[in-house]
């Protein structure tokens, strides 16, 4: 029996505009922007199916107007949707009254936006602990849990600085940790990372898997930037003009992209640096040799390469328990680092 998705979304639309049910009602789903736009309607979400398992990073990735970050404002319904069915755990989101909605976004939901959005005045550890205080916790018990957050984002010793004190990186430390502070089982975050530098958004990728790794939460992470989407992802969502475009592995995504819209986000991946030996090896499995060199499905294949092409053989790929699942032929791993065409055997 197959357990039920944190998230489901079921042909969901988000239409702006003062006719926009009326229009969304006589399109019978069949939803064409320009004519949408041309009746003073814009399409922020375009018939969205999809479902997001427990412990799934998702990652929702488009440009700027995509609609991306509107999708999970429906989602979290901080706005409502046009049409559609949302389900939360098995729970109808859009029949929810006010009471329901608040009570679901306090004990479920986490969100992290791109605005740190910290209290000035009050520290590192007031602010991680103020969610907690306004549930209605006991201060002693929320300071308790609010130094255990400071621990977990890495922020001991900073816990009574205010956070003009903080670098930017440090800012979006604290605003993680206050989502977290009350234990949520689904964490949204839109763009989180975008307003640091490249150095600090390495840094703080980092720490988002380690977190993750700890945690092992229900994810919808919004993204502009496909090498972030690419290194944090379970599976990526691309949208476009409020439709999603394709919605794989990362893997998938760059070894099969479905549309021309999405080749051009790949084209200039380097494929060694995000894909897994698992993605290009070859399942038949033999008998393990003890002369052959062996790497683990899910090494990135960058770091085994040098290893595989030192040698004329296949390596054995090997799973978490050193079981021999496939092999890796050099010729692909050439084929695969320069894009030729078929590998030679």
């Amino acid at each position: 029996m197959t357990s039920t998705p944190v998230i489901k979304c079921e042909s969901v639309y988000k239409i702006f505009g003062a006719n926009a049910e009326k229009m969304l009602q006589n399109s019978n789903g069949n939803v064409d922007a320009k004519t949408f736009q041309d009746a003073g309607c814009i399409v922020g979400v375009n018939n969205a199916s999809f479902e997001v398992s427990k412990g799934e990073m998702l990652v929702v990735m488009g440009l700027s107007g995509s609609g991306k970050s509107t999708l999970l404002r429906c989602i979290s319904r901080l706005t409502d949707a046009t049409g559609g069915k949302i389900y939360i755990e098995g729970q109808d989101l859009l029949a929810m009254n006010d009471k329901q909605l608040i009570e679901l976004r306090r004990s479920k939901m986490g969100m992290v936006f791109q605005s740190f959005a910290l209290l000035p005045h009050k520290t590192v550890l007031e602010n991680i602990a103020f969610p907690l205080q306004i549930k209605g916790g006991e201060t002693d018990e929320s300071i308790k849990k609010a130094m255990e957050m400071v621990e977990l984002v890495g922020l001991k010793g900073r816990e009574n600085y205010f956070p003009r004190e903080l670098s930017g990186g440090q800012q979006q430390r604290v605003g993680i940790a206050r989502s977290l502070a009350v234990e949520p089982d689904i964490w949204f975050l839109d763009e989180p990372f975008s307003a640091l530098d490249p150095l600090i958004r390495k840094e703080m990728q980092d720490e988002f898997l380690r977190l993750q790794g700890v945690l092992n939460k229900t994810i919808l992470f919004i993204t502009h930037d496909f090498d972030e989407a690419l290194r944090l992802a379970d599976r990526i969502a691309i949208m476009k003009d409020g439709l999603i475009e394709q919605l794989d592995t990362p893997a998938n995504i760059v070894l099969n992209p479905k549309t021309e819209y999405v080749r051009k986000f790949t084209e200039e991946v380097p494929r060694e640096k995000v894909l897994k030996i698992e993605a290009i090896m070859d399942k038949s499995v033999n008998e393990k040799d003890k002369n052959k060199i062996s790497v683990s499905k899910d090494a990135i294949i960058e770091t085994v390469a040098e290893q595989i092409l030192s040698q004329e053989n296949p390596a054995n790929v090997l799973d978490e328990n050193n079981n021999v699942v496939g092999s890796v032929k050099p010729s692909k791993i050439i084929q695969t680092v320069f894009r030729t065409g078929k590998e030679r055997s």
